[in-house]
């Protein structure tokens, strides 16, 4: 029990701190005077008081946190912050119920950008702007702001960071002190949100609204402020803008960081991840846009070019942006994208899926079995660049694999159990467990996830969650070892 108490110790410091980011929609509701202001003042008081309320009865619990009270505050703040972070839309929108916008709370900090709601274009800016600031908290993880912040308030940083860092590779350090990697992380990841931005500006879009796509775009979230998403501009230039900086955001933040810090491009060179990432994406996007040509969806080649890169580096990336409804394209189109969705980002990057770099641990897998039955006696090192890999890393690997599809068809079948047809059940487990957002059939990029029933809402935020957290630390608690001392 002291345990728990001293998870929700920190927990309470980390919601006061939570509370703090919704100043900056404060400020813009105050500023351009939209109706928002008296929601984000009752949300920011009813989630400061809840934080310190908690924070002041247990105290007496405060020291220095275990590996288990990592695991166990990482998933209480996935969950428990959606339900403060759900206020403002729950107090302005009255058409949304709790699961509603629970669920699109828990969409935009996990940075998966589903959404059930329509009249984006109609919404007060600082509505608006919550949700993207909700994609570019989640997208580099809150844990891992938090580890930054938290030494201030006495509390350490390793044990959150292990937990949450995505990908096999977690004990990678950049700085010797794991508040400076968590800085440093968030200083990259915020100037090329300054960047995006700027560059979204110089393109055509007003500063809202580059602003609130550099916050969804860095954060490989897609929540929009218009209905159409990108096909409200129709602007190939800000299309490849977005492309530019998605494709940027789907590579392992360190490696970024590795590359500043020695002012050199040398780093993505050696980036096991980075070559088959970009290489995967490029032959994806001529391929289907040479598809969509010859099936003439499109009458010119450039024209495929145009929406198939878009929306193939949107869906490989796990954002979720679109510039037409793909869902309407021959079938093999939209499945290939969202079968690249399962695996593309790299580790330590914002986006979803297994990461390529289990995917190469899986490619590296088979290779060596299909050797050994030629060769029995053949000793095949698996290697990633020079490195020759564990077996336990191969075998957590596949135990990942196990779980990622076994969750994918548990959700599936749970949804279309619920009343669901198949294809927007089997699309809706993807999307939510990859962190992508739209899916086909009823929750296709030209509609929402509102038709969904409360029941199908609450599925598709725990697959959300249990995406994002990579399945191993929500289990961890449900295992009875983890609760004995």
């Amino acid at each position: 029990m002291n345990r728990l108490f001293t998870v929700v110790n920190v927990l309470g410091k980390m919601i006061s701190v939570f509370g703090l980011t919704m100043l900056i929609p404060l400020g813009l509701a105050l500023w351009g005077n939209d109706g928002a202001q008296l929601v984000f003042e009752e949300s920011i008081l009813i989630t400061l008081s809840s934080g310190l309320i908690l924070w002041l009865v247990t105290r007496r619990y405060h020291r220095e946190l275990q590996i288990k009270d990592g695991f166990l505050l990482v998933v209480l703040v996935w969950t428990v912050l959606p339900a403060f972070a759900m206020l403002p839309l729950l107090f302005y929108l009255s058409e949304l119920n709790l699961s509603m916008a629970y669920f699109e709370a828990v969409s935009g900090l996990t940075a998966t950008g589903g959404t059930v709601l329509s009249g984006l274009d109609n919404l007060p800016p600082s509505i608006n702007l919550w949700r993207g600031e909700m994609v570019w908290l989640g997208g580099m993880g809150l844990i891992v702001l938090a580890v930054a912040i938290l030494p201030l308030l006495g509390v350490g940083g390793r044990q959150l960071l292990n937990a949450e860092i995505p990908g096999p590779m977690k004990e990678s350090k950049l700085t010797p002190r794991i508040a400076e990697t968590a800085k440093g992380l968030w200083s990259i990841y915020a100037s090329l949100t300054l960047i995006c931005a700027v560059a979204y500006k110089w393109a055509g879009m007003d500063w809202f609204d580059a602003v609130m796509h550099a916050f969804t775009t860095l954060g490989l979230g897609g929540f929009s402020s218009h209905d159409a998403s990108y096909g409200y501009w129709d602007s190939p230039l800000i299309e490849s803008v977005a492309i530019i900086f998605m494709l940027i955001a789907g590579i392992n933040f360190a490696t970024h960081f590795l590359a500043w810090r020695a002012k050199s491009l040398i780093s993505y060179r050696y980036d096991s991840e980075v070559g088959w990432y970009a290489t995967i994406i490029l032959f994806s996007c001529l391929g289907l846009a040479f598809y969509l040509w010859i099936n003439n969806v499109f009458a010119e080649p450039l024209m495929a070019l145009r929406y198939a890169a878009f929306n193939v580096v949107s869906v490989a990336t796990t954002t979720g942006y679109s510039n037409a409804d793909y869902s309407l394209w021959p079938m093999f189109a939209p499945l290939w994208m969202l079968f690249l969705s399962g695996f593309c980002t790299s580790s330590g990057s914002t986006g979803g899926g297994i990461k390529m770099i289990r995917a190469r641990i899986l490619y590296q897998q088979v290779y060596r079995e299909i050797i050994a039955i030629m060769h029995p006696n053949a000793v095949i090192p698996a290697k990633i660049g020079r490195s020759v890999l564990a077996n336990r890393v191969i075998f957590a690997v596949l135990v990942f694999l196990f779980i990622y599809s076994a969750s994918i068809v548990l959700m599936a079948l749970a949804l279309t159990l619920s009343g669901l047809d198949a294809v927007t059940s089997f699309s809706a487990a993807v999307a939510c467990i990859n962190n992508l957002g739209p899916g086909l059939g009823g929750i296709g990029p030209a509609t929402t996830y509102a038709s969904l029933t409360d029941l199908q809402t609450w599925i598709c935020s725990f697959a959300m969650l249990l995406g994002r957290l990579e399945f191993f630390t929500v289990l961890a608690i449900f295992v009875p070892a983890f609760w004995r001392k």
